[in-house]
């Protein structure tokens, strides 16, 4: 089975799942684009979007009326905080003065580790790092080490997206 729209071609669908929007659909399927490259995607499948495969999204989805539907499943803790946004070494500091931290603090974290390797790697990425990842493990280490659970510093990220 292909069907082809303007530049895209689906070959196939894997998975179709629902998700927490109403009548929007996660279709996991294999594409070919425009430059002849075929690959597995999802298409996030919207009510009257005429744009790329939806369409042909939507046609195929009212074909195969008995392509089973997985429920939505909400993300992980840790898929929810892979997609937070980097902070600017800026904003990361800014966060930490805001919620009555100081960067000496930091700088003692990093300091009382034990000498070697992951303690230089500490400090390079302390001092010198432009943007910072909710996933890094110096984030994890340092937040452990002030007091703060997974659970505030991903509030204390939230926020400091904004600063």
């Amino acid at each position: 089975m292909t069907i082809s729209t303007g530049n895209l071609t689906l070959n196939s669908v894997s998975e179709i799942r629902r998700t927490k929007e109403a009548d929007v659909f996660a279709v996991s399927c294999n594409i070919t684009d425009m430059e002849g490259e075929t690959y597995d995607a999802v298409s996030f499948v919207r009510p009257d979007d005429p744009f790329g495969l939806n369409p042909v999204l939507r046609q195929w989805m009212t074909d195969n009326p008995d392509f089973p539907v997985g429920d939505y499943i909400p993300p992980t803790p840790e898929e929810i905080r892979a997609g937070m946004p980097p902070l600017t070494a800026r904003q990361l500091r800014l966060g930490l003065i805001n919620n009555g931290f100081t960067l000496a603090q930091v700088g003692a974290v990093i300091e009382a580790m034990p000498d070697g390797p992951d303690k230089e790697t500490a400090r390079i990425e302390w001092e010198f790092a432009t943007n910072f990842n909710r996933m890094h493990p110096l984030i994890a280490s340092v937040g452990s080490a002030l007091g703060l659970t997974d659970i505030q510093i991903d509030t204390m990220w939230t926020a400091a997206v904004n600063l």
